[in-house]
């Protein structure tokens, strides 16, 4: 993301900061090079639930995190100062740090959000630390890579554009079709979501991004709102060619339940045939479901077949019985599929 003039000249003096400061501790891994390289695709909490299952499987990990969001401190950071929304990257950030003491603690510092009668009301510090990080910077990549090495992160996370998006989407309610603006808008939306469109429609894509892309052994989507955080990568045309050119296997993981707002009576079909209509030439290899999701058999195998994948059944819901993933659950699912024998 190309910065105002202003923001680049306060960038420090060359040399003046270390590479990595000596005050970060290395996150402790048990490095395996058999250990798969991973995209993660996705925003908000389901990409973080991604995250957290994946870093107890590989330390190879790249998370792609989507830069719709145009509410919360995040659309007001953006419109403010025409930055990429920073919350949804913080959250991936503060999904992969290290189990540490320093990690935990500047995990909870990115995390805290300000209560006040101010403006500052509401605001995470996070999302100010990685809006000060690119001021300075004048590099959005570089800037949370830097938030990454606070965390003793075990892997990186990248925007999926350079620039910020925001979404459109025809909507069916009581049979009359109507066009609903921003994504916050289209999370609320009280009827059936037919299509989205992204404002720009062709942005520019981070080159860490596509190189990261063109390396995977894996990609992995969901779960997540499906309209606003898993589909919109596969509605840039440079992410979605990179997608299919790479040679990485390609995982699609359903959410539990499908009772948030902007998947309005839909099911896991109708979510799996939405995606196919938006990316009709994107193939998928595993489709990893939880047996609550798997009520009709025959039209899941159908859905999953025109995507080209087989379907992996595992149960990975919270004992609790609520609609999310468990963690520990998810890893082991995901450790079988890529063929890992242990956690990290």
């Amino acid at each position: 993301m190309e910065l105002p003039s202003s923001a680049r000249t306060a960038r420090p003096a060359t040399g003046s900061i270390p590479a990595v400061s000596s005050a970060i501790p290395e996150p402790r891994l048990r490095h395996v090079e058999a250990r798969p390289e991973v995209v993660a695709f996705g925003g908000g909490h389901g990409l973080a639930a991604t995250l957290s299952a994946l870093r107890l499987v590989t330390d190879r990990i790249t998370g792609v995190v989507t830069v719709a969001d145009d509410g919360g401190s995040s659309g007001r950071l953006r419109q403010e100062f025409g930055a990429l929304p920073p919350g949804d990257l913080r959250m991936a950030l503060s999904a992969l740090c290290d189990d540490s003491e320093w990690g935990q603690t500047w995990r909870d510092v990115l995390q805290y959000r300000f209560s006040s009668d101010g403006e500052l009301d509401h605001h995470a510090v996070g999302n100010l630390l990685i809006v000060a990080l690119w001021e300075l910077l004048g590099d959005s990549v570089e800037g949370l890579d830097w938030i990454a090495r606070l965390l003793g992160a075990r892997g990186r996370v990248l925007p999926m554009a350079a620039v910020p998006l925001a979404i459109e989407a025809d909507i069916d309610v009581e049979g009359e079709s109507r066009a609903v603006f921003g994504q916050t808008q289209v999370a609320l939306a009280a009827g059936r979501i037919n299509r989205i469109r992204l404002t720009p429609d062709d942005p520019p894509v981070p080159q860490e991004v596509l190189s990261a892309v063109a390396d995977a052994e894996w990609v992995v989507f969901g779960p997540g709102s499906w309209f606003s955080s898993v589909m919109p990568h596969l509605v840039v045309p440079k992410l979605r060619q990179a997608i299919i050119e790479s040679r990485a296997h390609r995982l699609l993981t359903l959410n539990i339940g499908t009772g948030d707002d902007e998947s309005f009576g839909m099911t896991a079909v109708d979510q799996l045939d939405a995606l196919h209509s938006h990316a009709p030439d994107m193939r998928f290899d595993v489709i990893l479901v939880d047996p609550s999701q798997f009520s009709s058999p025959r039209r899941m195998r159908a859905a999953a077949a025109r995507l080209g994948a087989r379907l992996v059944v595992s149960d990975v819901r919270r004992a609790d019985g609520t609609a999310r993933h468990e963690r520990l659950r998810l890893a082991a699912a995901y450790r079988e599929i890529f063929g890992v024998d242990d956690l990290v």
